[in-house]
């Protein structure tokens, strides 16, 4: 039994690693992402016959260890600037709204058909305002089954896939001719400084992670992170078993965002890495709790058309809302695709659109997302049970 335990543990620790190096070295799973290709896994996984029902106490208890690490870390290189803050504030409103319209909508049409429609409603108004951090984070909260968190999270993943597809094959061309704006041409110099951006996001950020230069950072995050659970534990314990996990929760993301003002935490490295790589780690094993045989179908056709209406409901919403306060529509993109597909995504959507604007927009715009993703998707929950 023991080993039976060790093995799991490192197939869970060590699969996200093997997963990360294989989409760098093949193109063609790059496409399909660490996320979908872990939650592949770990689903044949929970398949085999190492999977013992003694293993579900590991199975519960990583998920509860890895999002608590995971949301500060990933916050705490978040930058909150003045500029552009105007249309900050436009885009940010538009597209917190436009969500939450979608989510209602879809809630209305799908969702009450669905066992947990509520709380998957609430999930996908953290996740289409921030990232799977947040849907990690409100999963946590909302204590849904394995096998409905797993299907939304493959269906968002194929579902976010056609939305870029759209958007640069078509979509992009179409909104500007709506909004009646011209291409952006670029200088030599702001096309290096996207293309810059781009490689970033290629290059593979846990290279010098157990260098000399790289541990120092490495355990300054941990300590920082380990200080701001123990906080949060102690702010939450107070509220019981029922609100918990909430209190715990929303107390981590605020304290991380807190964090993030401060220049050192904030300049530390790694951090969103660690985190991410946290998030890896939770998705191959939350993903080995499922199980197929006990899927509703028509309930997984009813929650695919919820989250095509609040993919494709929300950008249209967005994009009107965005023209009635004369937002130009490259940032109505570009912030859309940080809300949808979450930050990392909009440097390339900005260099489809050959707009440096645009990408400062968008980060912002996601930056505020992921930090209030999770305090927006439980007043959703909560709105959606009274539908």
């Amino acid at each position: 039994m023991i080993i039976n335990y060790i093995v799991l543990i490192l197939i869970y620790f060590l699969a996200p690693a093997g997963v990360i190096w294989l989409c760098r070295k093949y193109p063609a799973l790059d496409t399909l992402g660490p996320i979908m290709i872990l939650y592949a896994l770990g689903i044949l996984l929970g398949n085999q016959p190492l999977m013992k029902p003694e293993m579900a106490v590991l199975q519960d208890l990583l998920p509860n260890v890895m999002i608590p690490l995971a949301i500060p870390m990933m916050l705490y290189g978040c930058r909150f600037t003045k500029e552009d803050t105007k249309l900050q504030i436009k885009v940010i409103i538009s597209g917190f709204l436009s969500v939450a319209l979608a989510v209602v909508i879809g809630q209305l049409c799908f969702g009450r058909s669905l066992a947990e429609g509520a709380e998957l409603g609430g999930i996908m108004s953290g996740m289409y305002t921030g990232g799977m951090l947040n849907a990690a984070a409100l999963q946590s909260i909302f204590q849904v089954s394995s096998e409905s968190y797993i299907m939304l999270s493959s269906y968002d993943i194929i579902i976010s896939f056609l939305y870029l597809v759209f958007l640069v094959a078509g979509g992009i061309r179409l909104f500007r001719w709506l909004f009646k704006q011209k291409a952006a041409t670029l200088t030599a110099e702001e096309q290096a400084e996207l293309d810059e951006q781009i490689a970033r996001a290629k290059q593979n950020p846990y290279k010098d992670l157990f260098t000399r230069t790289g541990r120092p950072h490495l355990w300054r995050v941990l300590l920082i992170t380990l200080g701001v659970v123990a906080i949060s534990a102690g702010v939450a314990l107070p509220f019981g078993d029922d609100w918990f996990m909430v209190v715990f929760i929303l107390m981590i993301s605020t304290l991380g965002v807190a964090c993030s003002f401060n220049k050192r935490v904030r300049e530390l490295k790694y951090s969103y890495d660690v985190g991410m790589y946290f998030i890896y780690i939770f998705s191959i094993t939350i993903a080995s709790m499922a199980d197929f045989s006990s899927f509703d179908l028509m309930g997984g056709l009813n929650l695919l058309a919820y989250i095509v209406v609040a993919v494709f409901g929300s950008l249209t919403l967005h994009a009107l809302l965005c023209r009635l306060m004369k937002v130009d529509a490259d940032s109505m993109i570009s912030s859309s695709v940080a809300f949808i597909n979450s930050p990392p995504f909009v440097p390339m959507i900005s260099a489809a659109m050959r707009n440096k604007q645009s990408l400062i927009v968008g980060l912002g715009a996601g930056i505020v997302g992921y930090a209030g993703g999770n305090y927006f998707g439980v007043i959703m929950c909560q709105l959606l049970e009274l539908l």
